[in-house]
Order: C-alpha cells, then structure tokens, then sequence
C-alpha cells in the first residue's frame, strides 16, 4: 500500500463549506462529547471506587482485575450486532437505548455485595454499552468528509482524557460522602455518576438527528454540498474496493487493525484501571489521587487535539498512528524501573500523551476506505477485539500483583502490547491517496 506525508497545499474553502462544517460541529460536537464523557465516566469509575470498595469487600487485586475485564467480554459478544442495529434503527434511537440502559446498571453498582453480584454487573454494563463508541464512530462518517475526520473525531474523543481530568477528582472527593444516607462513599459515586446517563439518554432520542438529509437545522445549499461531497469519497472507496459486510469483517486489514486497536486499548485501560491505586501509593488521600491522577489526562488532551489537527493539515496518518504507540511503549517501560512519584508521574504522562496522540488518528485508517454496512461490521468488529484488551490490560497488572505485591513489572508487561501495535501500523501501511482523493 502507498503511504504519503507530502504536505498538501491548504485549498481555499468555499462558504458554504466553512458554514455546513461549522453547522454540524456545533450541532453535533459538543453533545457527542457530553454524551461519551459519562459513557467513559461510568466506565472507568470502578477505579476509584477501588479505593474504598476493595477493602470493604475483601476484593483481591484478582478478583478486581477480573471485575475490571469482564466489562469488556460482554462489549465483544454485543459489539457488532449492535453497531448493525444502529444503522437499522438510526443513531438517535439506538444510542438513546444505549444510554439508558448503561446508566441504570452503572448506579446499580451501588448495589455490589460480593464478588458473584461485581462480576455479573460490570458483564452486564458492557453488554448495554456495547455499539455506542464504534456506532459515534459510524455516525460522524455520516457529517464529515475525510479531510476533517481526525481532528473531529479527536474532539469527540476529548470526552476520555477529559472524563478523568473532571472525573477523576470528583470522584476522589465523592468517596468523602461514606456514611450519608447510610450508604459508602463508593455506593455514592456509582448513583450520582450513573443518574446523568439515563437523563442524557432521554434527551438523545429527541435531539439528534440520524443523517443529513433529515437535518432541518442545515439549508438546502449545505445539504446539497454535503451529499455531493460524501458521494464522491464513498464512490472512490467503492471503486478502489467494493467489500460485503462478511468480506470487510474476513478482510485481513480489518484483522491487522484490530490488532492494532487492541495493543492501543491494553494499554489505555492498563493505566485507566491501576493509575489510582498507583498514585494512592504515594500516600496521598483519595481527594488528593483524584487531582494528581488527572494531570496525565489534561496534558493527553492538548496533545491529541494538536496531534489530530497536523495529522488532517498534512494528510498523514501511518507515523500519526505508529508514532504514539512506540513512544507509550517505551515509557510505560521505563515507569516499571522507577521509584520516585514525581518522575513516575512524568513518565506515566509521556504514556498518557502517546496513548491519546493514537486515539482519534487511529479512526481515520479504517473508515478512509470502508462504508455503510461494511463500515458498519468492520468498525464495530475492531473495537470489539480491541477491547478485548480492555481485559487483558487491567488482569495482567493485577495478576501479577497479587503475586509481586507491586504494578510495575505488570506495566513493563503491558508495554509490549502498544510496541507490537506501533509496528504492525508502520508494516501495514495506509493508502493516503484513496482517502483524500476527493480532497480540493
């Protein structure tokens, strides 16, 4: 496959393509970003709950590693079947479900006893999740041209770095409520986490709006150019390769990018599940985690954006992708040799940096040469193996510390999931040229 880095030209942009642009972003954007924010809020607050809930609980660093992971077996059973459903059903109604029902299990982790009701709540949570972030994915292909998709698709993923720079210290100083109303600081922060998803669910069905053509809130003349210029990108993907739903899902590109996707993920919820725990050990209190674990987040958002942006001005993607996973690689292990909190946290946030810098930029690769229904399966197959890692990140750091006592050799094994990821994307290439072909 051909890769280009040339820089292009920048094109002077028509009005009415700066106005349709503009249009969605504000439409769109903003709630998509609130909507992901505590979809990954309610995701990934069990690692501050840890905090508190493991000891009451008696829950081991396995038993957690296993609550942890096993989110993530019943997003790969319903990953795909559900992405399929949204572009059947429309994304407002189908995301609207999706919300709701992960809002009403998330605060129904309050009700967690024992370790039989913690597994069988956090499976369930990852069966009502499942299709949401592949389906956004799906969905901005429907309002965005390629050559603004890496740089929207990272403003809709700003929502994860930014769910733990605003998350992580509100959960910290939730756990503070242990003993209100009789319930634990724990129980409290998976109620009033949980209870905005369900009421941003209702408001999605109503608000947003399935595709283009159905948009009341665009003009004739944008919709004209839009549909004009989505056309032409998803005739020249057709012409380049025309795929099936089953041939996209056998497609070893679609396999290779799972892998990828996979080694990305590891990593991101590898750190996502332990860095509280990792942080609490510098004998800081849990307001004082939730502060301190936010900072590799805030300076992972700047980066992405930033990133994404250079990534769409030079119509590059192979280094914007590989680049990253090979720099998370290398400093997730040089944090397994270190000892001192303040170089940790400085290194753990070069991986945070990394790990962001990949996420957005990652999208681009396969949506650049697959559409509609076989955009659909392939999306959705690839983030459900890739979150497959979301297990296998999370167990192999508490496994091996239930047997050293310590995270850190568990993060030099987990490094070697973004090395081998940043290498298959160098080895497999990209084809620059069919992505921006309709590009002017």
């Amino acid at each position: 496959m051909s890769q280009s880095s040339t820089l292009a030209t920048t094109p002077v942009k028509s009005e009415v393509e700066t106005s349709t642009i503009r249009t969605i972003s504000w439409r769109l954007i903003p709630f998509l970003v609130l909507a992901y924010f505590f979809s990954y809020l309610d995701r990934v607050n069990l690692g501050f709950a840890a905090l508190t809930m493991n000891a009451e609980l008696k829950f081991t660093p396995l038993i957690f590693a296993w609550g942890a992971g096993i989110f993530f077996i019943g997003y790969f059973i319903f990953e795909v079947p559900s992405n399929l459903a949204l572009e059947k059903f429309g994304a407002s109604r189908w995301i609207a479900r999706i919300m709701v029902t992960w809002g009403i299990i998330s605060a129904a982790m309050a009700l967690v006893s024992g370790e039989t009701s913690f597994y069988v709540l956090r499976f369930l949570l990852g069966v009502a999740e499942a299709g949401f972030f592949p389906g956004i994915i799906l969905y901005l292909t429907y309002w965005y041209p390629a050559e603004y998709r890496a740089r929207f698709l990272a403003a809709f993923a700003i929502a994860v770095p930014v769910s733990t720079v605003i998350g992580a210290p509100v959960s910290g100083l939730l756990l503070g409520l242990d003993g209100a109303m009789g319930l634990k600081g724990w129980q409290w922060l998976f109620i009033i986490e949980g209870i905005p998803s369900v009421l941003l669910g209702i408001v999605t069905w109503f608000y947003l709006t399935d595709k283009p053509e159905k948009a009341d809130w665009l003009t004739a003349e944008q919709k004209a150019w839009l549909a004009a210029k989505l056309q032409a990108e998803t005739a020249t993907k057709q012409a380049a390769s025309h795929m099936s739903l089953g041939q996209a899902l056998s497609s070893p590109k679609v396999i290779t990018l799972s892998l990828v996707y996979f080694g990305f993920v590891g990593a991101l919820y590898g750190m996502q599940f332990w860095l509280p725990q990792i942080v609490k050990a510098f004998g800081l209190s849990n307001a004082q985690t939730g502060f301190v674990t936010a900072i590799p987040y805030l300076f992972g958002t700047i980066a992405m954006i930033l990133w994404a942006r250079h990534s769409d001005a030079s119509r590059e993607r192979v280094a914007h992708v590989g680049g990253p996973l090979l720099l998370t690689a290398v400093a997730l292990g040089a944090s397994s040799y270190i000892t001192d909190p303040t170089t940790t946290m400085i290194v753990l946030t070069v991986a945070a940096i990394g790990v962001f810098c990949t996420f957005a930029v990652f999208w681009t690769l396969p949506t650049a040469w697959l559409s509609g229904t076989a955009a659909a399966g392939a999306i959705a197959l690839i983030n459900s193996i890739g979150n497959l890692a979301g297990f296998g990140g999370p167990y192999i750091v508490g496994w091996i510390k239930d047997a050293t006592g310590s995270t850190s050799t568990g993060l030099l094994v987990l490094s070697l999931l973004p090395l081998a990821a940043g290498l298959l994307v160098f080895l497999g290439g990209h084809d620059t040229k069919t992505e921006f072909a309709t590009a002017k």
